[in-house]
């Protein structure tokens, strides 16, 4: 009996892209701007439909999915509660006043993720996309202390609306559009032990890359903090003094990277000597990922403001910043006209879906089960080190895993083209897989929380002999 859809392996009926999929990209060239979609001869292909850790395209390819859609579906594409919840909440109320008139459900929401944030967190601004969230964080910040200026990291990604994308780091958002961004951003170097440093060398420049030449996490882990102290304490002579530091506890788009032990310790140290609000941006990690409900849980390390989205609701966009009391105590009451806000602020037929997806990860035990996957996912992706020489480093925490390709060990130069078609090959036999980091050089594992072992298993397979191959 075959497994239903949701728990299959990869059944392929056409090359890929099939014809479908090419027809649907040329009438998306027609009408979507250039910029958003890559169309090649290897994609992109169509979803049409979409369960569990399955995808199936347009032209009825059958896909594992090592993405979990940007780490959202983590309780399962389309998941039936979720779907169920939404449903309802659709038909009973889709939409309400907001800030005005809210929903019951919104309430409901906002209490479910007071008992779940850590510590003290517990005072929410609801958004729709991450980026909304982290600007309402920021402006939480500024609010709290008066201060304008940030603290940001080499390698960040914290979206790309204006407020997010002047503390994001990538230069190819950045570039088009630098004339328009907020100057009160000052980046240091994130601990990207592996490679330290080149974070140095990018954050302070000149020479000072040597700084960073013993690659050992406890030197990594002093000396970033260090350099985040001096950027801070400059900045509190100039005219744009710092008053939020804002940093993923893991990064996501910047490659899976870990920070070392006591390094979110002590930028908690720093933010509590001068003043400043610690923002952890969690949108990619938060809910589960990393086998802890927040990554920064890792640490034991609390933010003052906590941001998350995506797998909030695994299906539909909503994201939060949650506070607590003592931070979102500097926003005023509201005289009938808040000062942030938004149409879809706390969208009721959203907020449904959000309680629904967090009841399936905790009744479920997905936290768990991605701690313990995440561990054998691991065991599996170290012992490709051993194997192939391009392998240059694997890190993560649970089911978030990473895979640095790098050309050379001695020289770690990135790997882009060889990590590029490893996901092409991996595509073509029916695995959907993501290349990440600023080089896009990392091949990243982020499956379903509910994926099974057989389809990790199969995909792994995949994405070895990809490896394997494109090597030969």
């Amino acid at each position: 009996m075959s497994a239903p859809f949701g728990e299959q392996l990869p059944r392929m009926v056409t090359a890929v892209p099939g014809p479908a999929s090419r027809a649907l990209a040329q009438r998306l060239a027609a009408v979507e701007s250039p910029n958003i979609t890559q169309l090649s001869d290897t994609g992109p292909i169509f979803w049409v439909e979409a369960s569990g850790a399955n995808v199936r395209d347009a032209d009825g390819n059958v896909y594992v999915d090592l993405t979990a859609g940007f780490s959202v579906a983590a309780a399962g594409h389309a998941n039936e509660r979720v779907v169920r919840a939404l449903a309802r909440q659709a038909e009973r109320l889709p939409h309400a006043l907001g800030d005005v008139h809210p929903a019951d459900v919104k309430v409901a929401l906002l209490e479910r993720l007071k008992e779940l944030a850590p510590g003290e967190l517990g005072v929410t601004i609801l958004a729709s996309a991450g980026a909304e969230a982290v600007e309402a964080a920021l402006k939480t910040a500024v609010m709290r202390t008066g201060k304008p200026g940030v603290l940001a990291f080499t390698g960040a990604y914290h979206g790309l609306t204006y407020g997010a994308l002047a503390t994001t780091w990538r230069p190819e958002f950045r570039e088009p559009f630098r004339a328009q961004l907020y100057r009160g951003v000052r980046f240091a170097p994130y601990p990207y032990v592996y490679r330290w440093a080149e974070q140095v060398h990018a954050a302070v420049g000149g020479g000072a890359a040597a700084l960073g030449s013993a690659a050992e996490p406890e030197v990594v882990c002093r000396t970033a903090l260090e350099i985040a102290a001096r950027i801070v304490d400059e900045a509190a002579a100039s005219d744009v003094p710092i008053g939020a530091v804002l940093i993923e506890p893991v990064q996501g788009r910047g490659g899976f990277v870990v920070p070392p032990p006591g390094f979110l310790a002590g930028l908690r140290e720093l933010a509590d000597e001068r003043g400043l609000v610690l923002i952890f941006d969690e949108v990619y990690t938060g809910f589960g990922r990393t086998g802890r409900w927040f990554a920064c849980e890792h640490a034991g390390v609390v933010p003052d403001v906590l941001v998350v989205g995506k797998a909030l609701t695994g299906m539909v966009p909503l994201s939060a910043a949650i506070g607590t009391p003592e931070v979102m105590s500097a926003w005023p009451p509201s005289t009938g006209e808040a000062v942030h806000t938004s149409t879809f602020l706390g969208n009721p037929a959203a907020c449904a879906a959000a309680l629904a997806q967090l009841a399936e990860i905790e009744e479920r035990g997905l936290v768990h089960r991605a701690a313990t996957l995440g561990s054998w996912l691991r065991e599996r992706l170290d012992a490709w080190a051993d194997r192939f020489p391009s392998v240059g480093e694997v890190r993560g925490l649970g089911l978030l895993q990473g895979v640095e390709l790098v050309e050379d060990r001695a020289t770690r130069r990135p790997a882009t083209a060889l990590a590029r078609r490893v996901a092409d090959a991996a595509l073509r036999e029916g695995v959907l897989l993501l290349t990440e980091g600023p080089a896009a050089n990392v091949l990243a594992f982020t499956p379903p929380l509910v994926i099974t072992e057989a389809q990790l298993e199969h995909a792994l397979g995949v994405v070895e002999a990809a490896l394997a191959a494109a090597r030969a």
